[in-house]
């Protein structure tokens, strides 16, 4: 039986808690600068763009507008040290996000395996890719005004790891020693990471309240959505065909029907009925996020209800008693 590496394994449980510390710090300072500092953001999903004056005289008001003639830039317009409170938010996010991908390597390295093979670890891991999403969006578009809310889930996935999921590192069944969970767990987590940043912005369309905000228009927030969701969709339907290749080498068929199978079928369905509305019947706005949201409650269902309350084949959740 291999050995389990406790300095290793103490270390990784240290470095989840150093991320929660980051990813709460770095809320607050995301917070903070959204609701003292910037003006709505330019569009979320899109470059920012160089305001560009037509001719010699300027536009009225000295703003000018941008090279295809669409919304001038905004302007700061809240105190510096809302903005620095922001700045200093992003750098936590990437100490947190550093802990976090600590946490995950020195817990495979303590048992000699890829470290999401239980509840605790497959958490730990969304709760890595969410912020991933975020951060690599930020170096290009202008999402920051979600990072209080991404911090809120990263936060809140680690502090029910850390409370309720979390085991001890150890072996795993043999099942579980293969190179598919490479392939299939790891695509499920990437999905995880980008349904979860689209359901952030879906819930920010509900919430943002109609005339001044520092939040983006709706019509912004929908289409960040609609992309966080065509991105991710495929890279779910790939683990879904991963893990039924997995299933026939590890128990001979490919599909059996298992509450984890069924589920993660019936939340392909619901996020396919979200894009197959909006391209072809027209959906858009409330109706079409309600879909949205919709299936992302059954994602959500297919982590903690099924691993909790069904069990099955997947039952490898090793949830504390």
């Amino acid at each position: 039986m291999l050995e389990v590496n406790s300095s290793l394994a103490a270390l990784s449980d240290q470095l989840v808690l150093v991320a929660v510390l980051c990813y709460v710090t770095a809320m607050l300072g995301y917070a903070l600068e959204l609701g003292f500092g910037r003006a709505a953001p330019a569009p979320a999903t899109e470059p920012a763009r160089v305001p560009v004056t037509v001719g010699g005289g300027g536009g009225s008001g000295g703003e000018g507008a941008d090279a295809e003639g669409g919304r001038a830039a905004a302007r700061p317009t809240g105190p510096g040290w809302a903005s620095r409170a922001g700045v200093a938010a992003v750098v936590l996010s990437w100490l947190g996000w550093a802990a976090n991908l600590g946490a995950l390597v020195t817990r495979g390295l303590s048992v000699g395996r890829w470290p999401w093979a239980n509840m605790y670890e497959f958490v730990v891991a969304i709760a890595l890719a969410a912020v991933t999403v975020f951060l690599v969006m930020q170096l290009r578009y202008r999402v920051r005004f979600l990072g209080a809310f991404i911090m809120v889930a990263a936060t809140l996935a680690l502090g029910l790891s850390v409370r309720y999921f979390h085991v001890q590192a150890g072996p795993v069944v043999p099942a579980l020693n293969s190179y598919w969970v490479a392939i299939h767990v790891s695509a499920a987590i990437v999905a995880f990471g980008l349904f979860t940043m689209g359901a952030v912005a879906s819930v920010l369309y509900f919430v943002r309240k109609e005339g001044a905000t520092r939040l983006p228009d709706r019509k912004e927030l929908e289409r960040l959505t609609h992309r966080l969701v065509v991105i991710a969709f495929p890279v779910w339907t790939f683990a879904i065909i991963a893990g039924a290749l997995w299933a026939d080498k590890a128990w001979g068929r490919y599909w059996a029907w298992d509450p984890k199978e069924v589920w993660s079928f019936i939340t392909w369905i619901a996020y396919a009925a979200y894009l197959h509305a909006r391209a072809t019947a027209g959906w858009r706005g409330r109706t079409a996020l309600i879909v949205q949201l919709v299936a992302f409650g059954c994602l959500l269902f297919n982590l903690f209800g099924v691993n909790i309350f069904l069990g099955g084949l997947h039952s490898y959740a090793d949830i504390p008693g």
